[in-house]
């Protein structure tokens, strides 16, 4: 939708809501729903929100010890600059529209780097100027409750029921049962613009999949975010749960989110070589170099609570090895499409709770680091790739975090101020854990220690 579109719907009264949206550090969509009216007027330059929104936790608490924002500091505002480009209807909510809005300093007007939005922008400006632009794409997996949020909240989210009995990978049958959520997932995002492929049921008794067309990379991150937000409400309007949590359940395989990229040079794929065996390019052989050099490095990205390392376990097409293979969903980076123009390297390490934003940004400093590097591609690996020991991935969100913390690269890519701040967002969700006493414990202690 173009402004100029806006106002006229505007002025028809067929739009009267405007939501402008910011990305918080947990990939969640915030910020303000405007009259129509007074956006179009003048909120279409600029509104404000508070810093700590950059600055908290999932449970949007204050927490000490971030440098950008604090009491002491007096908790500020930003600047939510709205990017016009980005306007689309929400076909989910009656007369309403959204914008996705850049998060500017309030006092100089220039981007806040640790932004998610301006962290990805950041690395798709350097492809750009190095003449590369990154094509990329994720998966989205997510599991349906037959109960809604509010009664499974009310219920202290115990005795979790899926919206079906058995498992449903690619079932059209048990799929058919939820259509009345998922049929209206692909229309709506459909009519929102977002280019959806389909979804599918996924490996586990109420598990979905959303498959969204490829785009370059900022737009992939925004077609993620918007879709997975209208999972949720779209799930809500029809009395159900939708959770994106990694592993509600031990005995049931995790949620993931695979991202696949390339980068494409004048139009086409610079990741191709029809000479190479694989159809590899010797640029994309670098980057997937740099990929697994420095998967440790950006784990906390593509993992970033507690609950995102109870997925990684053997047997459930979730990975634990850094290793690269040929169509192989055993290891950590897939190479898709080989020996054809559609090739790509799919990283299967990040689950659906990542921010696209932060975990895209992360790999694409790796990938340029690689090709920067010259760095030299080991041999696919084949086979079983869970047998192995060697190139494990940081088996928790304590060790990812103290990898980052050393990270000369990422602190290079972001600078040590963005660095420090998620390193800081860790030790929050560490510390918050910490404090916890599970039901496991004390039914493992109660009576017996």
């Amino acid at each position: 939708m173009t402004f100029e579109e806006l106002k006229a719907a505007v002025e028809s009264r067929e739009v009267d809501t405007v939501l402008a949206c910011i990305v918080d550090m947990q990939g969640r969509m915030m910020g303000k729903r405007f009259h129509a009216g007074h956006f179009v007027a003048s909120a279409w330059e600029e509104t404000h929100c508070c810093n700590y929104l950059l600055a908290t936790d999932l449970e949007m608490s204050t927490p000490e010890g971030f440098e950008a924002t604090s009491w002491e500091r007096g908790y500020g505002d930003y600047i939510m600059k709205p990017d016009l480009s980005t306007l689309r209807p929400v076909p989910w909510l009656d007369g309403t529209v959204m914008v996705m809005c850049d998060i500017l300093d309030h006092h100089t007007h220039e981007p806040v780097p640790h932004a998610p939005r301006q962290m990805l922008k950041s690395q798709v400006a350097k492809l750009k100027d190095m003449g590369f632009d990154a094509m990329m794409a994720t998966e989205l997996e997510f599991f349906l409750f037959e109960k809604s949020y509010d009664e499974i909240r009310k219920g202290g989210y115990r005795d979790l029921e899926p919206i079906s009995g058995y498992n449903e990978d690619y079932n059209l049958f048990q799929t058919m049962k939820e259509e009345h959520v998922m049929r209206r997932v692909r229309n709506h995002l459909w009519d929102a613009g977002i280019p959806v492929e389909n979804t599918k049921g996924e490996a586990e008794a109420g598990q979905e999949e959303l498959n969204i067309k490829y785009a370059d990379a900022l737009l992939t991150a925004d077609y993620h975010t918007i879709s997975k937000h209208a999972i949720k409400e779209i799930a809500w309007q029809q009395g159900h749960a939708a959770s994106f949590l990694p592993k509600w359940h031990p005995d049931r395989v995790g949620s993931s989110s695979h991202v696949h990229q390339s980068l494409w040079k004048d139009g086409k794929p610079a990741f191709f070589d029809p000479e190479d065996a694989l159809g590899m390019s010797g640029l994309m052989k670098h980057y997937v170099a740099g990929l697994l050099k420095y998967a440790p490095d950006y784990t906390y990205f593509l993992a970033p609570y507690i609950n995102s390392y109870k997925r990684f376990m053997v047997g459930t097409f979730a990975p634990t090895r850094i290793i690269w293979s040929v169509d192989n969903r055993t290891a950590g980076f897939r190479l898709c499409g080989e020996g054809s123009k559609g090739i790509r390297i799919e990283c299967r390490v990040g689950g659906s709770d990542i921010n696209p934003y932060l975990a895209m940004a992360a790999m694409l400093a790796a990938g340029i680091a690689g090709i920067e590097e010259g760095l030299e591609l080991e041999d696919p690996t084949t086979g079983d790739v869970y047998k192995g020991t060697s190139g494990r991935i940081p088996g928790n969100l304590d060790t990812a975090r103290a990898v980052l913390q050393e990270s000369a690269l990422m602190r290079e890519a972001f600078g040590h101020e963005v660095i420090d701040h998620y390193c800081r967002a860790a030790e929050v969700e560490l510390e918050a854990f910490a404090r916890a006493v599970t039901d496991w414990e004390i039914a493992r202690g109660f009576e017996r220690v």
